[in-house]
């Protein structure tokens, strides 16, 4: 018989001890990986299961599931256990700093909800310059605005002091560059789309050539012209439009539709050289400018009479364009808005839900894409 191998006692306590430690290490993982696994169940990343954990923070978080912040929060290198309380309470957006941010906002005295209109008004790079300047007094004359820009706070103070004009209407016309000199610096616009803007300050460029161009029948425009031209959704609405009004025992026309660069230098300089430079600074766009160009915008005019602002064509337009999806583009009464003077027969294609938005609302389209589109 072969003789049994007996460890001495001292090598028995430390096989004994190894495997006690092989145990806990391997209890202590599968309770790691059990804890993991219902943070993540309730939002959290591993990274941050991972940071939770460690700072023994589960307890506290358990009771915030899908909290994105708090989540930002245990994955960045800047958290700091003082600020977790504020952490929870601050809206999350997805910025690279955001939690570096927030301990340089709260240092200076910003309370959460302060912290959350900053973050939520501008991009990482807004937010950071921001953080870097001294606390701001009465933020929410501003910021409580959604479509309010933290870039733009400065601006918005300069013009509000210079033309005593309220809030919303001061962060209106600053968004829209209205504080800045007409064509000068101008957003270069490349939407396609029927919410494109084109204005004193939004570019369309001398390549800009609307897709889905074509033309109106001839039928429907007031020269019997077959080269009015428009984008095939705003035709096609159009064209419903006047057969509806035609139903009622009106003749509306189209007079006018799409222009490309080329076009509508011809247009401005033919102006110019009748009227003059102020003439056209009021009523004629530059090339590259103009509405016309996005195959959107139509003149309209009426087969009974030769002023249009007087035809009963021009009232039943007012009352029943947005259904259509058109609106009244260059109202009187928003002349400061749009850069351009009243024109009864410009009409814009802008879609029905939209139009009629606006209509409800009294809105030019500057004041619209202001609020609702403008994402910069």
């Amino acid at each position: 018989m072969k003789k049994k191998v007996r460890l001495k006692k001292g090598a028995r306590i430390l096989v004994s001890i190894f495997i006690i430690i092989i145990v806990i290490v391997v209890v202590l993982f599968l309770f790691y990986l059990y804890l993991e696994s219902k943070l993540n169940k309730i939002g959290y990343s591993d990274t941050a299961s991972y940071n939770i954990i460690k700072t023994l923070k589960f307890s506290y978080v358990e009771n915030y599931p899908n909290n994105k912040t708090l989540n930002a929060a245990f994955e960045s290198n800047n958290y700091k256990e003082d600020n977790l309380e504020h952490y929870r309470n601050i809206t999350y957006v997805k910025q690279k700093n955001l939690i570096k941010n927030i301990n340089l906002l709260l240092k200076k005295g910003y309370s959460d909800r302060e912290i959350s209109m900053i973050v939520t008004h501008g991009d990482d790079n807004s937010v950071s310059l921001f953080a870097k300047r001294e606390e701001i007094k009465y933020l929410e004359e501003f910021l409580s605005y959604d479509f309010a820009r933290l870039e733009n706070y400065d601006r918005y103070l300069a013009y509000m002091d210079e033309y005593g004009d309220d809030e919303e209407t001061t962060i209106i016309k600053v968004n829209l560059d209205l504080d800045k000199e007409d064509y000068k610096d101008p957003v270069v616009v490349n939407d396609y789309s029927k919410t494109v803007l084109a204005n004193k300050h939004h570019y369309l460029g001398d390549k800009y050539i609307p897709k889905n161009l074509i033309k109106v029948p001839s039928s429907y425009t007031i020269s019997g012209d077959d080269e009015v031209k428009g984008v095939n959704e705003a035709v096609s609405s159009a064209i419903t439009m006047i057969k509806a009004a035609k139903k009622e025992g009106l003749n509306l026309l189209i007079n006018s539709g799409y222009r490309s660069y080329s076009e509508q230098e011809e247009v401005y300089n033919t102006y110019l050289n009748l009227y003059g430079k102020d003439y056209c600074l009021k009523y004629v766009s530059l090339p590259g400018y103009s509405e016309h160009q996005t195959g959107y915008s139509f003149d309209f005019a009426s087969g009974n009479s030769n002023i249009f602002a007087k035809s009963e064509e021009y009232k039943w337009m007012i009352k029943n364009s947005y259904k259509y999806g058109f609106v009244y583009r260059y109202l009187k009464s928003k002349e400061e808005i749009t850069g351009i003077s009243h024109e009864a027969w410009h009409f814009r294609y802008v879609g029905k839900d939209i139009a009629k938005v606006m209509d409800v609302n009294e809105l030019s389209y500057e004041e619209y894409y202001a609020m609702y589109i403008d994402k910069r």
